[in-house]
């Protein structure tokens, strides 16, 4: 299953499954366990159908023996779970309707935690009878809507499609839903930065377990580099809220995941010795909680190592005893430096005031830098999570750091718009954003790598592309019969024709850079390929315009000639074919012109493949230069600004002005006029005229 097949089949699922809510009097919150447990049961049946014949084949090699075993043991052996026949999911689906299918879900749900200790009280169970208050059917529905998810989809593909609905159970909480879900995006640069592989993972607010599936996902990806085995890692998690605890402990058995959750609150509660205990923590805590009882954590070593926030004034005598914390904020950012082994290396998501925070805050900050301890600084754009608008700030800790200075990374510039109000990475953006802390490291080879990759994908897309542009040409000549319709679909097939040389272009480049080259030779090489793209792009753009507008100027004809003939005016149907193909080619060249104009992105920063300051977008500020800062840690006063150029001459500007004040002078009248006839209607309503 490519992307686009895993995008449409989460859609789907998701659109019938919130439809069955929609006409229920179910809150989004109450919807979502048991919605999530189905996803559960689906992945367990899968997974379980793929190991029965060699679960079943050993049970009936043992039978009778010494060794001999329940089929149970060995079905957990093998794959972690066992399904007996009424926990399987095409037994509940071919349940008839006048059965009770919420009784018969938990009752399954109840088989699968008795043969698997770890799941006890985890899977939902009574909330399968509170689906059914209004319609009784909609427990079958929802088994009918979960059963389109192919039989031989992974656990990878299960990960994915639960993930998906977290983050749509998420976004229908709003404010609330924030507690439970960190935007996978976000995960996935903090994970690409930090980059855990071997060792114990900590998350101290883990929510639904997502900083956990990512770091399990970046493992998985970069496997070959990481060195197989030794790579694997354990996760310990917190969580005060049982629900999201039960949430969590399903995404790690739907991901296949080695680890534990345990309900505790973080400030007052310490499951895990956590003190110097992990290799990497990784976190997005709430903001700004100003009711933590300040006797409770100042002398916890957890909280107290790099000093604790206090109030600026001192507590009254009829207070004593009672005083909080001001801001929880350094006490998480405390809690991630003390939790972390001597080599250990941390991420976490924080509100943008912690970065410039004065009084005791700021003494704090102050001790975190002279040890040496922050790594790199990163502000994220806003509307990238539920629970906030404004950016955060990413912190990362690394106590094995290779110099002194801190990494500053202004990201508030990069995003896609996914909604009105809400914004994401995309893959490339993260990997683009990754790319400066490894080029900071030295990493120069992994530059050249991605520049590769870029390129590659590109000419993927492109030669796909050229696949239809002959089809498409034959249906514009089809409407497009006129010596000007002829000369633009002429001129579009031989811009496409440059193609082949391109492709040669390229063969070259892999053909001469196939074995190990030194970088420098590489990342010129790159330059130069890249160089003999942009014109082909170009010259594709001026051709697909010059088409659009042959179209829009035959559908004119057209509709001149109907109305001359009296008849109705619509575009017939072959030209609104020839509009969708041609609007389909437009957007199949932006799909392969994007990863070309990434490798623009990329090279016109950092255009020698090694780390250097882009004012911007990041600096790499020395013990002095955040001195001068008074330690503040916003990549903002580090990074400066860009003022972009419009590209607009100073008589163009003042014209566009012009006629901006033009527009806003008609659009005063046509209000005042306006005004002054609702004022004579509700006169003439009152009787006054």
């Amino acid at each position: 299953m490519n992307k686009e097949q895993l995008k449409k089949l989460e859609a789907d699922l998701w659109s019938a499954a919130d439809k069955l809510r929609a006409n229920s009097d179910l809150k989004s919150s109450e919807y979502a366990t048991p919605v999530l447990g189905l996803i559960f049961l689906k992945f367990a049946d899968n997974n379980y159908r793929r190991h029965e014949q060699a679960i079943l084949a050993e049970y009936r090699q043992l039978q009778g023996t010494r060794r001999e075993k329940p089929v149970s043991d060995i079905a957990i052996e093998k794959c972690g779970f066992y399904l007996p026949d009424h926990a399987r999911y095409e037994h509940l689906l071919n349940l008839p309707e006048e059965k009770d299918i919420a009784k018969a879900l938990k009752n399954a749900m109840k088989l699968i935690e008795e043969c698997k200790p770890e799941l006890e009280g985890v899977l939902p169970k009574d909330e399968y009878a509170a689906l059914t208050r209004t319609d009784k059917t909609i427990p079958q529905q929802l088994l009918r809507t979960f059963a389109d998810i192919p039989a031989n989809a992974t656990g990878d593909l299960f990960g994915q499609i639960y993930e998906y609905f977290l983050s749509e159970f998420a976004r229908s909480e709003g404010q609330k839903g924030g507690e439970f879900f960190t935007p996978r995006s976000v995960v996935r640069l903090m994970v690409e930065i930090i980059e855990p592989h071997g060792g114990k993972v900590f998350d101290p607010a883990c929510g639904s377990g997502g900083m956990f599936v990512q770091s399990a996902q970046f493992i998985a990806a970069h496997r070959n580099e990481l060195k197989g085995a030794d790579s694997g890692v354990y996760v310990c998690g917190q969580e005060k809220t049982q629900d999201t605890v039960k949430l969590a402990k399903m995404n790690l058995a739907v991901n296949g995941l080695r680890g534990e959750i345990k309900q505790a609150n973080t400030y007052y509660e310490d499951p895990y010795d956590s003190f110097g205990a992990f290799d990497y923590v990784l976190a997005n805590p709430p903001f700004n909680v100003d009711d933590v009882s300040l006797s409770s954590v100042e002398k916890d070593r957890r909280f107290n190592t790099y000093g604790i926030p206090r109030n600026k004034s001192k507590v009254k005598k009829a207070d004593a005893g009672k005083e909080t914390v001001p801001n929880g904020n350094y006490l998480w950012i405390s809690l991630f430096a003390t939790s972390l082994k001597p080599q250990g290396r941390a991420a976490l998501v924080m509100a943008n005031s912690a970065s410039d925070a004065r009084h005791s805050e700021a003494d704090i900050r102050k001790t975190l830098i002279e040890q040496n301890l922050i790594y790199a600084m990163l502000t994220l754009p806003s509307n990238m999570f539920y629970t906030v608008t404004l950016p955060a700030t990413l912190w990362f800790f690394d106590k094995a750091k290779s110099d002194d200075r801190i990494l500053f990374i202004d990201a508030r510039n990069i995003f896609t718009q996914i909604d009105r109000a809400h914004r994401e990475f995309s893959e490339e953006h993260i990997r683009n954003i990754a790319i400066i802390s490894h080029l900071h490291k030295g990493r120069r080879e992994k530059f050249v790598q991605l520049v590769e990759r870029y390129f590659a994908t590109g000419m993927e897309r492109l030669i796909e592309n050229n696949e239809k542009i002959e089809p498409v040409c034959a249906q514009l000549l089809d409407v497009l019969d006129d010596a000007g319709g002829k000369q633009a679909v002429g001129e579009l097939l031989q811009h496409w024709r440059e193609l082949e040389k391109l492709q040669t272009h390229y063969a070259q480049y892999r053909e001469e850079h196939a074995i190990a080259a030194e970088i420098d030779q590489k990342n010129q090489a790159q330059h130069q390929l890249r160089h003999a793209f942009d014109p082909f792009f170009t010259a594709l753009h001026e051709g697909l315009k010059r088409l659009d507008k042959t179209v829009r100027q035959h559908e004119k004809q057209q509709t001149e000639q109907v109305q001359r003939e009296g008849k109705r005016t619509s575009t017939d149907r072959r030209t609104k074919a020839l509009k969708s193909a041609l609007e389909e080619l437009h957007q199949d060249v932006k799909n392969a012109e994007i990863y070309f104009q990434h490798i623009h992105w990329l090279q016109e920063r950092f255009p020698n493949a090694q780390y250097e300051d882009v004012t911007g977008l990041c600096k790499l500020a020395t013990p002095e230069e955040v001195q001068e800062q008074d330690y503040s840690l916003n990549p903002g006063r580090y990074v400066g600004v860009v003022i972009e150029e419009d590209g607009k001459t100073e008589e163009e500007f003042i014209a566009e002005l012009l006629a901006m004040n033009d527009e806003l002078s008609g659009l005063n009248s046509a209000a005042q006029k306006l005004e002054a006839l609702i004022d004579h209607n509700i006169l003439q309503i009152a009787g006054d005229q």
